[in-house]
C-alpha cells in the first residue's frame, strides 16, 4: 500500500496555560507528538507528513529527522482546512490516514485494522462506544446501519447527543477522492470551522462505502486539552508499562507506583519497589532488586546486583554482585566492577572501580581509576578540580584509604599503599608503604573552657 500519515499538531492547547506547544508536553519523558511520530513511523515506507501551527519552530526543533514532511498552517481554521494544506503534495495513488499529534496512545494494532478496511475506493474511520460520549462527534447512520454522516456536538439535536457511538478523528481513505472531498468543504457550522468529518458525507453522497472500526480500548483513542487529561493519560501509559514488565517475569510491588520512561530489558526475578522511575534505555541482569524511590537512567545492571532506597543512578555500567546505597549517587560514565560495594551517602563520577573495592560511607569519588580490592574509609574525597581543569587520581590494587582523606589530583597511589586517616596527599604515595600527612598532636595542660559572664 502507497501510505500517507498526516499527523496534526498545530493546535495552540489555550487549555494547558503553557508557552510550551501542547504536542510538545511530555508523557513518559517524551514530547506527547514523540509518541505518535514513533507508531507512525512503523509503517515501512510511508509518507511522513506533520502539520503545524502554533510554536512552529519550536516543534520542528524538537524533530530534526530528515524524514518528517512538515506543513504550516497559518491559521487554525479547523481540521479539514488542515488536511488542505497538506493534501496539494499528495500523490492521488496513495492512502491518506490521518492522526493527532495530541493522541499518543493509538496502538499500531488498530491502525493496521483501519488500513485493512480501507481499499482504494472505501473510506474507514475509527470509532468507539462511550458512556460518556460529550464532546465527541456522533456517528450517524440509517436504518440498515450504514454510516450516513458524522454530527459534531455544538451542531447537534438532542436527540443526536444521546447517540454513544462517536469519532475519534482516525481515518484512513484514498488520496485522490480526498482532494476533491476537502476543497468542497465548508465552514457553515456552529464553530466557523472546516470539518474533516463533512467528508464522511461527501462519500455517501458520491456512492463510497464509510466502513467503521471500533476500538476496544477508549484510552487509545484520548486526546490531551489540559494537564489534567495529560496527567490521565500519564498513569495509562504507566500502567499499561507495568503490566507489559509484569507479564515479561518483573515483579512490581506496586504497579501503581511505577514510572518506565525508556525502555526496559530485564532477566529473571527481577523486584522493583514502589516509586522506582526508570528512563532511557536500560538493562537489568538476573535477580536484580531496585529498592524503593530510585532514579535509574540509561544504565547496564549485571546479575545479583542489589539498588538500596533512594539511590540515584546515570549512564554507568554496574557489574555483578554488587550492593548500591541508601542514598548513592551514580554519575554518568562510572563503571562499577563485579562485587563492588557503594555505601550510603557516596557519590561516584566518570571513575572507574575495581573488583571487590568498598566505598561505604559518606565519600566523593570523581574522575579516578580505582584498583581491585580497595578499601575506601569514611569522608574520603578526591580533589579532582582546580578551578580550570579536572584532573585524574589512580588507586591501584589493594589499596586501603584512612577515612577523612583528601587526594589531591593529579596523584597516584600505588599497589599496596596505607593512607593514614585525617591525611592530605599531594604527592604520589610508593606501593606497599604507609603514607599520611597530619599536624602534630598537642596537650595543653591547664587550659580553661571559656565560659560566658553573668551579667
Amino acid at each position: 500500500m502507497n501510505l500517507s500519515i498526516i499527523i496534526l499538531a498545530a493546535g495552540q492547547g489555550t487549555r494547558m496555560r503553557s508557552g510550551l506547544p501542547k504536542v510538545l508536553h511530555p508523557l513518559a519523558g517524551r514530547p506527547l507528538l514523540g509518541h505518535v511520530i514513533e507508531t507512525a513511523r512503523g509503517f515501512a515506507g510511508a509518507e511522513l507528513h506533520v502539520v503545524i501551527g502554533h510554536g512552529a519552530e519550536q516543534v520542528r526543533a524538537a524533530f530534526p529527522e530528515t524524514d518528517i514532511h512538515w506543513v504550516i498552517q497559518d491559521q487554525q481554521l479547523g481540521t479539514g482546512h488542515a488536511v488542505a494544506q497538506v493534501l496539494p503534495g499528495i500523490a492521488d495513488d496513495r492512502v491518506v490516514v490521518v492522526m493527532y499529534g495530541d493522541v499518543p496512545l493509538i496502538r499500531r494494532a488498530t491502525l493496521d485494522a483501519l488500513l485493512a478496511d480501507a481499499a482504494r475506493d472505501k473510506v474507514c474511520l475509527l470509532t468507539a462506544e462511550l458512556d460518556q460520549p460529550t464532546g465527541y462527534g456522533r456517528i450517524m447512520r440509517d436504518e440498515t446501519g450504514h454510516i450516513t454522516g458524522i454530527v459534531e456536538e455544538k451542531d447537534a439535536s438532542d436527540s443526536q447527543r444521546r447517540i454513544r457511538e462517536i469519532n475519534t478523528g482516525f481515518m484512513a481513505a484514498p488520496a485522490g477522492r480526498l482532494h476533491g472531498w476537502v476543497a468542497a468543504l465548508d465552514n457553515n457550522n456552529a464553530q466557523g470551522e472546516f470539518y474533516l468529518t463533512d467528508v464522511i458525507a461527501l462519500a455517501v453522497r458520491d456512492g463510497v462505502t464509510v466502513s467503521a472500526v471500533t476500538t476496544q480500548d477508549p484510552h487509545e483513542i484520548l486526546g490531551v486539552n489540559d494537564r489534567l487529561q495529560l496527567a490521565g493519560l500519564e498513569r495509562c501509559y504507566q500502567r499499561q508499562q507495568a503490566e507489559a514488565c509484569m507479564h515479561a517475569g518483573i515483579t512490581l510491588i506496586d504497579p501503581a507506583r511505577f514510572d518506565l520512561r525508556g525502555t526496559l530489558l530485564a532477566g529473571q526475578d527481577v523486584v522493583i519497589d514502589v516509586n522506582a522511575v526508570l528512563e532511557g534505555d536500560l538493562v537489568l541482569g538476573d535477580r536484580v532488586t531496585i529498592g524503593p524511590n530510585v532514579v535509574l537512567r540509561d544504565t547496564r545492571i549485571g546479575n545479583d546486583v542489589t539498588v538500596l532506597a533512594n539511590c540515584v543512578i546515570e549512564e554507568a555500567t554496574i557489574g555483578s554482585g554488587v550492593r548500591i546505597g541508601p542514598f548513592a549517587r551514580i554519575r554518568p560514565e562510572t563503571r562499577l566492577a563485579d562485587h563492588t560495594h557503594v555505601g550510603n551517602f557516596v557519590e561516584i563520577k566518570k571513575s572507574d572501580i575495581g573488583a571487590g573495592s568498598k566505598i561505604n560511607h559518606l565519600s566523593y569519588v570523581g574522575d579516578t581509576s580505582m584498583g581491585r580490592g580497595v578499601n575506601i574509609g569514611a569522608g574520603t574525597i578526591t580533589c579532582n578540580y582546580d578551578g580550570a581543569s579536572k584532573h585524574r587520581t589512580v588507586i591501584g590494587n589493594d589499596v586501603f584509604i584512612g577515612s577523612d582523606t583528601q587526594l589531591v589530583a593529579p596523584v597516584e597511589v600505588r599497589d599496596g599503599a596505607t593512607i593514614g586517616a585525617g591525611s592530605t596527599i599531594t604527592r604520589d604515595a610508593p606501593a606497599g608503604e604507609l603514607t599520611l600527612s597530619r599536624a602534630p598532636q598537642e596537650t595543653r595542660k591547664g587550659w580553661q573552657r571559656p565560659v560566658k559572664k553573668k551579667s
